[in-house]
């Protein structure tokens, strides 16, 4: 919202239990889609795809802090300028041992041609709740897309423990990790 680039803004709100939803209907420049039961990241993935209007995608997680403009423009030029077929961000907050292999292979911003997913609706949706990404990492390899990695200095993902407590964000990481698991071929 505000960006030049970014044309339509939408936000999905996975059947979210706190007023968010109220709060973004009073966001000039954002249409909401609100799911009646939380279904999990890959089914709000799959509402938005298909409500997109647009030809590329920019993905955003909704939890992230210290996103600016600038990141924004980082991830969009490889694709405006031809060099890549898709970007992914490298957070901040990414995994000591992810940064120094220079790519967070979970990392929910990117930016990707809609088409790519067109034909995929049904699959995703058949995904354990947090495939997504590992599902997109394997049709990009199998498709040999060109993909750049975005640094994204002061961008940060919270870690569940951080958002739910820690045993119970532990047992949440646990079963995300198990999601995404269940998705390597």
């Amino acid at each position: 919202m505000g960006h030049p680039q970014v044309r339509e803004v939408l936000v999905v709100d996975d059947g979210s239990l706190d007023d968010i939803a109220a709060v973004l209907r009073s966001v000039p420049g954002a249409t909401l889609i609100e799911m009646p039961l939380n279904r999990g990241k890959t089914a709000a993935l799959v509402a938005g795809i298909r409500a997109a209007q647009g030809s590329y995608l920019l993905l955003v997680d909704a939890d992230l802090s210290g996103l600016t403009p600038e990141h924004i423009s980082a991830l969009l030029d490889p694709l405006r300028t031809g060099r890549a077929d898709v970007s992914v961000s490298l957070r901040e907050s990414a995994p000591r041992f992810w940064r120094w292999l220079g790519i967070d292979y979970i990392s929910g911003e990117r930016v990707l041609p809609k088409p790519l997913l067109d034909h995929h609706a049904q699959t995703i949706l058949a995904l354990p709740r947090f495939g997504f990404e590992v599902f997109l990492n394997s049709l990009l390899i199998s498709r040999r897309s060109r993909v750049a990695v975005v640094c994204t200095p002061g961008v940060r993902s919270p870690p569940k423990r951080a958002k739910m407590g820690w045993s119970k964000g532990l047992v949440a990481e646990a079963k995300m990790i198990g999601n995404m698991a269940r998705c390597v071929g």
